[in-house]
């Protein structure tokens, strides 16, 4: 049904009109159509769709995939990434049974890993060198252009083991082969991070950014914070996905503070993540507000940015024309006690409440995902 949204705060836009038609056909228009819907924002904030450039949603084929509607519209969310969940054996699977089928756009990062996280740490995707085929890895990226963004490789020990930097080089050099980003999960040794940041260009992700963890941090020395710093300056794209070990509130704030700001926003949700400490994209980026970034990057990071890397509209989502992909939100007041993924507490003084998604002519209930008690 076409629709008409009124009494709204434009964020994230290039133009801002005070109303926006939607056609029959998904797409702005300049005119409202006959029989129009009309929809009374209530004076919410509406930006560009949601995007969160880190998930797990190969519900199924992994062992800590959520559904795709839990990281998605119900939550305020319009777009999303998974992020190496399937490796070439299974990709055909997130792409039949999860990316076809959802009302989200959702793409996905490519695990350089054959088998993916289908039985994610317990079976590590890269023990050696029989974990990667490379033939069958450029075979599964031919076929799936138009849902795979990039290669996703996980450069931490737990996974890595000995090989160290090896599995990081050679997911870079299928990246580059492709014309791809690489997306690199860093964190715990080996590979020591500056080992990584050697081997990144200009549209590489380095997810995780502003984790905690000893020896795995832009914070260990001030050497590494100024290698990190020169990377995103030059055009290495620097992402939150705060997960469940994987984002300190310490770092985030002292690296904000000195000038490294986050590219885009990503909560890493997955099963074990969910409840407790991220809960939804909405909690994560208010985690970002209350640590020091403004108001203004905090939109641009959960919506433009990420979108740019999807290959979707953003700031020119209001251009007659252009299918229609908002997120309707408020910013409130609150006392909420938050965690990072080292347990450290943080009180919030605001919350991004999503109230509504509209993803061409559907337009449907949002809301925050709330802890236990509240």
């Amino acid at each position: 049904m076409p629709l008409t949204l009124t009494n709204f705060k434009p964020t994230g836009f290039d133009t801002a009109p005070d109303v926006i038609h939607v056609g029959a056909d998904g797409l702005v228009a300049a005119t409202a159509a006959d029989g129009a819907r009309v929809l009374d924002l209530k004076g919410a904030w509406l930006s560009p769709g949601w995007c969160d450039l880190h998930v797990h949603v190969w519900y199924g084929g992994t062992d800590i995939s959520v559904r795709a509607a839990e990281a998605g519209r119900p939550t305020g969310v319009t777009a999303i990434a998974d992020a190496g969940s399937a490796g070439e054996a299974s990709f055909h699977g997130l792409r039949e049974y999860i990316i076809e089928p959802a009302s989200e756009t959702i793409k996905a990062f490519l695990n350089i890993g054959s088998i993916g996280l289908v039985a994610c740490n317990r079976v590590p995707e890269l023990i050696d060198w029989r974990s990667i085929d490379i033939d069958r890895t450029l075979a599964v990226i031919e076929a799936n252009r138009d849902v795979i963004c990039g290669i996703k490789v996980r450069a931490s020990g737990v996974i890595v083991g000995s090989w160290g930097i090896t599995p990081a080089k050679i997911a870079k050099r299928v990246a580059e082969m492709t014309g791809l980003p690489l997306m690199v999960h860093v964190g715990e040794p080996p590979p020591l991070i500056d080992e990584v940041f050697d081997i990144l260009t200009p549209g590489d992700i380095v997810t995780h950014c502003f984790n905690g963890k000893p020896a795995g941090s832009i914070r260990d020395t001030q050497a590494l914070f100024r290698q990190a710093k020169e990377l995103a300056e030059r055009g290495v794209l620097m992402d939150i996905g705060h997960g469940g070990a994987s984002f300190n509130f310490k770092t985030a704030r002292e690296s904000i503070a000195d000038g490294l700001r986050p590219f885009s926003i990503s909560t890493d949700l997955h099963q074990h993540s969910m409840e407790k400490p991220v809960y939804d994209l909405a909690t994560t980026v208010a985690k970002l507000l209350a640590v020091g970034l403004p108001f203004a990057d905090c939109i641009q990071a959960t919506t433009n940015a990420p979108r740019s890397v999807l290959g979707l509209s953003g700031a020119d989502g209001l251009t007659p024309g252009t299918r229609a992909d908002f997120t309707v939100f408020d910013l409130e007041e609150a006392q909420i006690d938050v965690m990072d993924s080292q347990n450290n507490h943080l009180m919030l003084d605001r919350m991004f409440e999503p109230r509504l998604t509209v993803l061409g002519d559907d337009a449907q209930p949002a809301a925050r995902r709330l802890p236990p008690g509240q």
